[in-house]
């Protein structure tokens, strides 16, 4: 166990261990689809899924400093759909009372090779108890390959239409081998959008289609329409469709915060109304199981679009992975891919739920604009907004201040992983991108 791990686990004891209870563990620093990709897996293992999340202390001796505090990264395993239970302060290598103390009998790890500071196994002693399982890794997705992102400043990660792309008409390879990886790409986005039990369908995934310009733009110019990829629940009797937009970019404690916060306030209102009387709960039972008072439909921005007014290599997750951060979250019901920068009139009230009942946006201002971008939800009287909240300020651009604030420790850890570019050249370079992008952010107040 780390120097800083505590000895002993908290709380009462699990009476028993359970077959269908099982434990994963990580750091989950910026919790990325990669992360989702094995907590997904694990759930279909069982009926529970604890998560263990290590302390910054414990990563930072064994692994290097991380990029999300403990705080930040607990609330994002909280809020994926799969995860039953988080754990804090799980010791950096497994521990059979721990994982028995919360009455998991399984361990569940990718096929990857995970070791401690001194070099050795992180999950000997469950393995050697035979209470280890292992799934497949997500392939392409790392917080090392991500971290290498901002600090390199690629743009090789765009992808220009996802649509196409899961198509197998765009991409690198052969014919056959981009058919093969939108095949892989889509089996991925229908996993993420399973329900709760990670078994059965769960959100619903569309695609908008328009022209590029009407999506960066304020215009009420028609021609866009929507195209289903994958059917979930939809919305229930009774529930407010709402509508969010964004680039979700290295989707944080920010978006994350913020969909809790719609979520709550659809709740207070519904409280108001009567959704949780013990009569509305029985007849919502007596017609199946019950459920909440809110559909949150999540638009999701291309590529193209982000970088339009952002600039610089942002975004630092292509679309489609974006999308799966999004997917996987507990606060959404409803993704469509390629939403335009603009919720215009035309495009909200041909939404496949209809006209949405209220518009969220929240305080962050990742990409700046000059113009009001939601004229057309305050036209409609269905506008709302999210005040100030602790994590307002946690976006892709503080995500990568951080990184590069310590980019000496940084550079070591990639360095170990194997990156052998000029990571001292593209820091610079990345340095001037962003004091060319702050200049035309300040032309546009």
């Amino acid at each position: 166990m780390a120097n800083t791990d505590p000895k002993h686990p908290p709380g009462d004891p699990a009476l028993e261990l359970l077959e269908g209870r099982l434990w994963v563990d990580g750091c989950f620093d910026f919790f990325h689809h990669g992360h989702a990709g094995a907590v997904v897996q694990a759930r279909q293992l069982g009926d529970e899924l604890y998560v263990g999340v290590h302390s910054d202390e414990a990563i930072l001796e064994n692994k290097g400093p991380t990029v999300m505090t403990l705080q930040e990264r607990l609330l994002a395993t909280d809020a994926c759909r799969w995860v039953t239970k988080s754990i804090p302060y799980a010791p950096y290598v497994t521990q059979l009372d721990w994982i028995s103390h919360y009455g998991c009998k399984y361990v569940v790890h990718g096929d990857d090779i995970t070791s401690d500071g001194s070099g050795e196994d992180c999950y000997r002693f469950v393995k050697a108890a035979n209470r280890f399982k292992v799934v497949k890794r997500t392939p392409s997705i790392s917080t090392t390959d991500l971290v290498g992102r901002m600090l390199l400043c690629t743009r090789g990660h765009f992808i220009k239409s996802l649509e196409k792309v899961l198509a197998g008409e765009e991409g690198h390879g052969t014919e056959a081998e981009r058919k093969a990886t939108g095949e892989a790409m889509k089996d991925r986005i229908k996993l993420y959008a399973t329900d709760e039990t990670a078994k059965n369908p769960g959100v619903d995934v569309w695609f908008w289609s328009e022209n590029d310009e009407s999506k960066k733009e304020n215009t009420e110019k028609p021609g866009g329409f929507f195209k289903e990829l994958f059917k979930g629940k939809g919305p229930r009797p009774g529930q407010r469709v709402v509508y969010v937009d964004g680039g979700f970019d290295l989707f944080s404690s920010g978006h994350i915060e913020f969909l809790r916060l719609v979520t709550q306030a659809e709740e207070d209102l519904a409280r108001k109304e009567g959704w949780y009387s013990q009569q509305a709960i029985d007849e919502r039972k007596g017609k199946g199981a019950d459920y909440g008072p809110v559909y949150v439909v999540a638009g999701v921005h291309d590529d193209e679009v982000i970088n339009t007014w952002k600039g610089v290599n942002y975004p630092i997750m292509n679309i489609f992975e974006r999308g799966l951060c999004v997917l996987q979250c507990k606060y959404i019901h409803a993704v469509v891919f390629g939403a335009p920068f603009t919720p215009t009139i035309s495009y909200l009230t041909s939404l496949p739920w209809g006209t949405p009942d209220a518009v969220y946006h929240g305080p962050t201002s990742f990409m700046p604009h000059s113009e009001d971008v939601y004229t057309a939800p305050r036209e409609l009287k269905i506008y709302r907004e999210i005040g100030r909240h602790e994590f307002k300020d946690v976006n892709a651009g503080t995500i990568v201040q951080r990184i590069m604030k310590s980019r000496d420790l940084y550079e070591a850890r990639q360095k170990a992983k194997g990156m052998k570019a000029d990571i001292e050249a593209a820091h610079k370079r990345r340095e001037q991108l962003e004091s060319e992008q702050r200049q035309k952010e300040a032309n546009l107040r």
